[in-house]
């Protein structure tokens, strides 16, 4: 018999350490786990050596000091660049080393550039099976086919499917790619989604949450998770269990 998986923390510190350090960055995960969260939550997307590194958009512009698409910078040029307070990209390699160090439960979003949803959650999926230590991640996607093919690699998995808005057939959609749970925008979150959710034991996760009474407000509803820029995990207003 497999063995259940552990519950989901319910507050995680969105893009490694949401406002306490530049996004997706290893300073952002320290910075996380000095502030007393125990889970993470970051973007991972290939670079065009291959690579999966910490990144949210597709291009380099917003986070760092490049220019152009990740998935067309070779690792030699991404490496070199600064992605806010000298910090430069991480390699989900090193993210996943300093999570196990730091003692954080990882949420993966698998971010593939168009074109390739495929590779990126193959890559993503094959790395985690073959060298996560400690608790394994949930992976999660707005894209169907990343997580379809993650799956397909790495079955063994937990997955999660992000919406903005959950769409009615949201189910369905979670069955076709074997996701366990839903992912969406704290503010499109319906009562009826959250309860069809719990009657079929489907934990709901909502994005972002930075004011402390809409956490408990969401968390008195039913949501399961949340995702914070600021959220302090020490506040009871926060409901960390």
């Amino acid at each position: 018999m497999t063995p259940a998986a552990p519950p989901l923390p319910r507050v995680f510190a969105h893009r490694c350490g949401g406002a306490l350090a530049p996004e997706n960055t290893l300073a952002g995960l320290r910075a996380a786990a000095a502030r007393g969260f125990t889970a993470v939550e970051f973007d991972v997307m290939l670079s065009a050596d291959g690579t999966p590194v910490l990144i949210h958009d597709e291009t380099l512009e917003r986070t760092t000091n490049g220019r152009g698409r990740v998935c067309e910078t070779p690792d030699a040029v991404l490496f070199a660049l600064d992605a806010g307070g000298g910090e430069r990209i991480p390699t989900l390699a090193e993210a996943a080393a300093l999570c196990a160090e730091l003692g954080l439960f990882a949420n993966i979003e698998i971010k593939p550039a168009a074109g390739y949803e495929l590779a990126t959650g193959e890559t993503v999926a094959s790395f985690v099976a073959d060298h996560w230590r400690g608790v394994p991640p949930l992976l999660s996607s707005f894209s169907r086919q990343a997580l379809a093919a993650a799956r397909r690699v790495a079955p063994q998995l937990r997955y999660g499917l992000l919406f903005e808005a959950v769409p009615r057939n949201w189910r369905r959609q979670m069955d076709e790619v074997g996701a366990t749970t839903l992912h969406c925008a704290a503010d499109c979150v319906r009562d009826t989604t959250i309860a069809a959710a719990a009657v079929a034991g489907v934990p709901v996760l909502c994005y972002t949450v930075n004011d402390p009474q809409a956490a408990q407000r969401l968390f008195a509803r039913g949501v399961s998770g949340l995702f914070t820029d600021r959220l302090d995990p020490r506040d009871p207003l926060a409901a960390v269990a």
